[in-house]
């Protein structure tokens, strides 16, 4: 009988000849040559990366991503009557006036044309009235004030403006030339204006001053001597006494507070995702000098005024 141990040493070699042979051909990972820095042990993969991949964000500026009161339409509101020469005619749609033409010149910038413009009526007190708006933006000579942006946004100023005190010709408050000399007058300016404001805190008269509702009733007082002065904006001023009270007389200009400028800008709900692409309008009507244009068209009138010091 044949011993089994020669038998099993041949089976022992027959398996382990493949797997010599196996492991000689396989591949041997080499170290790559030294380049003096790291490795690149991240991967290659022809993957995009995630930004890459990402569609951009749309600009908020465009037309189609306005945040607007009605969809496709631009909501603009203003005081009824809408005075000269910030309107003309009290009709807004017109595009006629300095704050008419600054409005539709700002939604063009923003991708409307004229048709798709809509006023609304929106009396001037309650217009920096904290609360939601029935508009995109109100324009209607409204002074920036610390006070009032703690309760509704404005725009970057679109006018400087100053105070102008009016009188009639034959009154001895024409012959006011200081601020200190209005202090023993009647005076009188609309309610809620930055006027009324500066006859109290800038010239500090020594009798309460009258407040009407709206400038309409300041003129008629004046006129039936039921004041000596009233105070209105500059550019307000020059058309009451070329136009509407010819035997009134603009005594002078100053400005409330020194060293700062009073600006209009144009007035927003709280919180307006519209705010920065109305800036962004005006700053490019200013840069092309459009703004410039459309003051000299409506204001240029406006020349020296004696200042009250």
């Amino acid at each position: 009988m044949t011993s089994p141990m020669p038998l099993l040493r041949a089976l022992a070699l027959f398996v382990a000849v493949p797997l010599l042979a196996a492991t000689a051909c396989a591949p041997i990972d080499e170290e790559p040559p030294s380049t003096g820095e790291p490795a690149d042990t991240e991967s290659t993969s022809s993957t995009p990366s995630a930004s890459a991949s990402e569609s951009p964000a749309a600009d908020p500026c465009t037309t189609e991503e306005l945040a607007l009161e009605k969809p496709g339409r631009l909501t603009v509101g203003t005081d009824s009557p809408a005075y000269e020469p910030w309107f003309s005619d009290n009709d807004p749609t017109n595009g006629k006036g300095y704050e008419s033409a600054v409005a539709y010149a700002v939604a063009e910038e923003l991708g409307f044309s004229e048709d798709q413009v809509d006023w609304v009526r929106v009396p001037f007190n309650s217009s920096y009235a904290p609360g939601a708006k029935k508009f995109d933006f109100d324009i209607n000579q409204i002074s920036i004030t610390p006070a009032r942006a703690e309760v509704v946004d404005f725009s970057a100023g679109y006018y400087e403006a100053a105070q102008a005190v009016i009188a009639l010709d034959d009154s001895p408050a024409a012959d006011a030339t200081s601020v200190e000399e209005l202090t023993s007058l009647r005076l009188g300016a609309q309610t809620g204006t930055t006027s009324l404001t500066a006859i109290r805190d800038g010239i500090a008269p020594e009798q309460d001053p009258l407040v009407f509702e709206d400038t309409n009733a300041a003129k008629q007082a004046l006129t039936n001597g039921q004041l000596d002065a009233f105070l209105v904006d500059l550019p307000t001023a020059f058309y009451i006494t070329a136009v509407e009270i010819p035997k009134a007389t603009i005594i002078g200009q100053f400005q409330p507070s020194a060293g700062e400028q009073e600006e209009f800008g144009m007035l927003f709900e709280k919180g307006s995702e519209l705010v920065p692409c109305v800036d962004e309008a005006l700053a490019a009507l200013e840069e092309s000098g459009e703004l410039a244009d459309i003051e000299q068209e409506w204001l240029s009138d406006v020349v020296d005024v004696p200042e009250l010091e």
